[in-house]
């Protein structure tokens, strides 16, 4: 690990124009020996409360229900221990702020039960072959604002500043296309909530039937949300193409309003305009953890360190559980969380002079063996912490994505929250691997989808 921060912070003070270096051949060696394929340490910690990495989960550790639902191979484990708000000052160095914020705020509620740590990630060996080349080879160009170079998933698997470490989130495997049936909430104060019901998918570039490496452009992936309940947000569908440089090529993200029977453009869809549907709780960049440009911000590199973060959250995916069982008052039910010691990369990012954006500072924490953004500390104009972000993440082993079972974002201030990607109720599951057309992410093609 120390080797790795020096490699860092010195490659920050390297670090210039508009043009970052890809790594050195010597450098991409690591990968797959003392690295992982990712560039996660392989090792595990000087205690072995954090165990080595030795491939992830097997695609056929479980089986499969017919809904979609992954048996859960920890589901026998007990929690080591609890941190409460009572004894949280004894674990404060393994807890980021936003968690201890949390604990304060709900003394008698929130908790975080923690259990044994196990690594695992695992994805298919063409993303390991791709991610290798991306080493050598890719860059960041504009500031860091798009890239070159650059295949698949994870740029930047030695990255040498933070902004690299934001890619490797921002074009993370997920499956290359899925579908799936999903609920969000958005409770009161007192917990109660209505579900609101989606269809939603998304294709990156290279898994659409007509896609030409030729002339692959500036679209990195294209999504499609359709709201199917409550009644009166019902039929309303969101497309949005996601631009690799977003800062040339901003966003395209277009609404149909199913009460108007009209396609807009959603440029407000982006940055800290507000999200459809989501009551306020959460603005455009929110959404998975954080999406979009990164143009706004200063961004820097902390550091790596150990923190107790949500994973393996298979019970939170449980179709023994009803949304009832979960979603509860000020946040989820600890009853059905799971906390894990691993390591994280630390980005800070500071709103520039002159830029707008509700959060003046945004510190993310990121899962060093999936790139996933698994905890987030949002800061009002006067520093306050303001909303605390959790992805709590489960491996789709079977098909070897790893991706969250729910992601929330909790307001300190208004005790409400968002949470998002719950599906224990729905009798459809994710499909992974769909293969559609171009033709099925155009502002045409939302009058067909949005009927009521």
């Amino acid at each position: 690990m120390k080797h790795l921060m020096q490699n860092a912070i010195f490659s920050l003070l390297l670090l210039t124009s508009t043009v970052q270096a890809a790594v050195s051949p010597d450098q991409a060696a690591q990968l797959g020996s003392s690295l992982t394929p990712l560039g996660a340490e392989k090792a595990g910690n000087a205690d072995g409360s954090i165990p080595a990495w030795t491939g992830g989960l097997a695609k056929n550790t479980g089986k499969k229900s017919p809904q979609g639902f992954l048996d859960d191979p920890f589901a026998s484990e007990q929690p080591l221990f609890t941190i409460t708000a009572q004894n949280a000052e004894q674990y404060q160095d393994k807890l980021s702020p936003g968690q201890l914020a949390m604990l304060k705020r709900y003394p008698d509620t929130y908790r975080l039960p923690i259990y044994p740590s196990h690594r695992t990630v695992a994805l298919p060996e063409f993303v390991y072959k791709a991610v290798r080349a991306n080493a050598e080879r890719a860059q960041m160009i504009e500031g860091g604002n798009g890239l070159n170079d650059f295949q698949v998933a994870y740029p930047f698997p030695i990255p040498q500043n933070a902004q690299e470490v934001v890619w490797n989130h921002l074009t993370r495997y997920r499956g290359g296309s899925m579908k799936r049936n999903s609920v969000q909430v958005t409770p009161e104060k007192n917990g109660s909530f209505v579900p609101v019901k989606f269809k939603m998918e998304f294709a990156y570039r290279d898994q659409l039937k007509d896609y030409d490496p030729a002339k692959p452009g500036n679209v990195l992936f294209y999504y499609k949300e359709q709201i199917t309940s409550p009644a009166r947000l019902a039929g309303n569908v969101l497309l949005v193409h996601e631009t690799l440089n977003q800062v040339r090529e901003p966003r395209m993200a277009w609404l149909y309003n199913a009460g108007q029977r009209r396609v807009r453009r959603a440029p407000q869809v982006a940055y800290d305009g507000p999200y459809p549907a989501s009551e306020g709780q959460r603005v455009g960049d929110n959404f998975d953890m954080y999406n979009g440009a990164q143009d706004r911000y200063e961004w820097k590199l902390v550091g790596k360190r150990e923190l107790y973060i949500p994973y393996n959250s298979f019970k939170l995916d449980s179709p023994t559980l009803k949304y009832a069982d979960i979603v509860q008052a000020g946040h989820l039910n600890p009853d059905h969380t799971r906390y894990e010691l691993h390591r994280v990369w630390e980005v800070e990012a500071t709103l520039k002079p002159g830029e707008r954006h509700i959060y003046a500072k945004r510190v993310l924490f990121i899962d060093e063996d999936s790139w996933q953004i698994v905890l987030a500390d949002h800061y009002d104009a006067r520093g306050t912490l303001w909303r605390v972000g959790e992805g709590h993440m489960q491996p789709y082993y079977d098909v070897q994505v790893p991706w969250l079972a729910v992601d929330t974002l909790y307001d300190l201030l208004n005790g409400r929250y968002i949470a998002s990607g719950l599906r224990n109720e729905e009798s459809q599951g994710v499909e992974f691997g769909t293969k559609p057309l171009a033709a099925d992410y155009t502002p045409a093609a939302l009058r067909n989808s949005g009927v009521r």
